[in-house]
């Protein structure tokens, strides 16, 4: 008899078979959702990673996951990721003022002076004028 690493709730298996059936649903939920079937029906570690073609420590940190979370294991907790810190209405001013006259006493605006004016306009507290450049480039 083998060990069955992972038992599912009636419920939770209809809804896993149901969502495997339709097709709608991303690689990375499909491979573990199929992965916990699997290992509801008794299949060994070594026989699912080689189908899923995942490690081992892959699938037992779905296993223990999903004991700990349940579904939520088919969908990645948010990421914290570095803030933004130029939003879109930042953006466009900035292009807005890109686009108007320069300063008196200069032919055309330079990434600097740019950056400079955005400062001191307060559209933020700090921008290089490497930054005016790729928000810049972005909207050309």
């Amino acid at each position: 008899m083998r060990k069955q690493h992972v038992k599912l709730s009636d419920a939770d298996r209809e809804f896993l078979e149901n969502l495997i059936g339709r097709g709608e649903l991303t690689v990375k939920a499909y491979r573990r959702a199929l992965a916990l079937l699997e290992l509801d029906r008794g299949q060994t570690y070594t026989a699912v990673s080689q189908t899923l073609q995942v490690t081992q420590t892959t699938l037992s940190t779905w296993a223990k996951k999903y004991r700990e979370s349940g579904l939520q294991v088919l969908a990645d907790k948010l990421r914290s990721g570095r803030p933004i810190e130029i939003d879109g209405n930042q953006r466009a001013k900035i292009t807005a003022l890109a686009c108007s006259d320069p300063p008196e006493g200069y032919a055309e605006w330079s990434l600097r002076l740019l950056a400079d004016k955005v400062v001191e306009l307060g559209y933020c507290e700090s921008l290089s004028h490497t930054s005016v450049r790729r928000i810049l480039k972005k909207t050309s």
